[in-house]
């Protein structure tokens, strides 16, 4: 008797998400750890000096967490009121912070008490940052206007009052030491220059701007406000490159890695898209409990911090990589260990014993070995494999078809075991790597079951799912067809076009040697 040979499960593409590059890396974060403040978070800022402390603004105070410490480090609370936009100077030094009441203050890290304040703005003071000379400081407020501050005067150098509606977002040049940005809810970005007494430079997002961020070669802008995420060329004089729309709700925060390859914005919608830099398409997403008001990396892409409006700070780290340990290395076999036996030729009374290799076979082999075909198909459509890999269910009933047992395997079901059948082939059948057998199933099971149609609200609630999903498929297929009937007709217009202008050319060229 010939020994059985075990069903063969096709090798077919899995449909679904596609695993790049950038999903295993962003996937290398661990789970996250969860912070609890005492406030929405409206602004997370990395130091840029090792150990890479992050500060965290949040109702009316300033915490200064570890890396790796889940309780601040070190606390500013000399707030009357709200808090907003602790950022850090670029020696990781000094820390500036604007406020509810709208004054300005600036921290020494080491310290508690503030160095300066600076007063000016009539109304609360919502962005912050310092020049990359580090001796000035720009701000914007609710109030419209934006100044320039003098860190060792204590004193105003300069104020614009351009915008029309509350100045929110900003940031700094790190190429021009004179130039800043901000970004207002009167739908414009302004660029400025510490030398000049006007704007040098005003783009229409078209919404509420958000947040904005300069590239570090200072030649790209990107602005967020509403559902849009655009870049922007500012060396052509603010030529819009792309618009992105990937949120559905407002764009509220946006960061780049260290390697200025990938673009992260955090909206409303609970998620945080990853763009790419150079096709602007979005390589991974990350989706939070709530919406997301604040988002840093850390200047190593170690470390994600995003700030929801509940009050939780999330952090996610990532991954070490495994270090090979130096081990003592074990002494190795000498060379004439490895070619022994290598040049031995073998005799003719000579023979070879060899062990048996026990094939062990799974369940359903087992039962279709001993043909009991309707129990290999029950086998097969247990949650386990009927889940998770349906590729084998379809292969046993493919080889149900082949041996002719098929359709006495699908007769004498009960209700049950017909809707978990109609369920499984209404659910696959829509599948192009599963079509051309669950459509010869589906035709087989209509054909037993039909006399019965009318008996069961179940059976026949799962019988129309199986019409209705079959004519969308038919459908969508005249569609197709429809299209593809469009683009022939195109491209065949396309090459009668390009060989009238071959024979014309021909004709002209014969003309001139007439």
């Amino acid at each position: 008797m010939a020994t059985y040979k075990a069903v063969a499960v096709p090798a077919v593409p899995r449909l679904g998400e596609r695993i790049t590059q950038d999903t295993v890396y962003w996937r290398g974060y661990k789970t996250p750890v969860q912070i609890k403040e005492f406030g929405a978070i409206n602004k997370i800022d990395f130091s840029p000096v090792p150990p890479y402390n992050y500060a965290v603004t949040a109702s009316s105070r300033i915490h200064i967490y570890g890396r790796y410490s889940q309780e601040p480090m070190k606390t500013f609370s000399r707030f009357k009121d709200a808090a907003y936009c602790a950022t850090y100077r670029d020696d990781g030094n000094l820390l500036v912070a604007g406020s509810e009441e709208g004054s300005i203050h600036l921290f020494d890290v080491s310290g508690r008490a503030p160095l300066r304040q600076f007063d000016g703005h009539t109304k609360p003071v919502h962005v912050v940052g310092f020049l990359s000379d580090k001796y000035r400081i720009f701000s914007g407020g609710d109030d419209y206007a934006s100044y320039l501050w003098d860190i060792p005067s204590g004193t105003d150098i300069v104020s614009y009052s351009e915008h029309t509606d509350y100045v929110r977002c900003g940031c700094a040049s790190k190429v021009n030491a004179d130039v800043f940005i901000t970004g207002s809810y009167d739908h414009t970005v302004k660029l400025f220059d510490a030398r000049t007494k006007r704007s040098v430079m005003t783009i229409e997002h078209g919404q509420p701007v958000e947040s904005v961020l300069l590239f570090p070669s200072g030649g790209l802008l990107v602005s967020a406000g509403g559902r849009y995420v655009k870049v922007w060329d500012v060396l052509k004089g603010g030529q819009l490159l792309v618009s992105l729309k990937n949120h559905h709700k407002t764009v509220t925060c946006l960061c780049l890695t260290s390697s200025g390859q990938r673009l992260l914005s955090g909206s409303l919608d609970r998620h945080v898209k990853i763009y790419s830099t150079t096709s602007y398409k979005v390589v991974h997403s990350f989706n939070y409990a709530t919406s997301i008001l604040s988002l840093a990396l850390s200047p190593e892409d170690e470390t994600i911090v995003v700030g929801m409006t509940n009050g939780v700070l999330n952090v996610k780290h990532r991954k070490p990589e495994e270090r090979k340990e130096k081990s003592q290395k074990k002494r190795q076999p000498a060379y004439r260990t490895y070619v022994k036996g290598r040049s031995y030729m073998p005799k003719q009374e000579d023979f070879c014993v060899s062990k048996p290799v026990k094939r062990v076979l799974r369940k359903y082999d087992k039962l279709l070995k001993s043909f009991q075909s309707s129990k290999a198909l029950d086998a097969v459509l247990e949650p386990p494999i009927r889940l998770y890999t349906p590729e084998v269910t379809v292969a046993v009933m493919q080889e149900l078809h082949r041996r002719g047992t098929l359709r006495s395997a699908l007769a004498g079901r009960d209700e049950k075991q017909i809707n978990l059948l109609l369920t499984f082939v209404a659910r696959r059948v829509i599948e192009p790597r599963f079509t051309s057998v669950l459509v010869t199933v589906a035709d087989m099971i209509t054909d037993i079951y039909q006399p019965v149609v009318g008996q069961s609200a179940i059976v026949d609630r799962q019988f129309l799912k199986l019409q209705e999903a079959i004519g969308k498929e038919i459908d969508y297929q005249e569609e197709l067809l429809e299209v593809l009937g469009m683009m022939d007709t195109l491209f065949a217009t396309f090459t009668q076009k390009r060989a009238t202008c071959l024979e014309e050319n021909k004709s002209n060229g014969l003309n001139r040697g007439y």
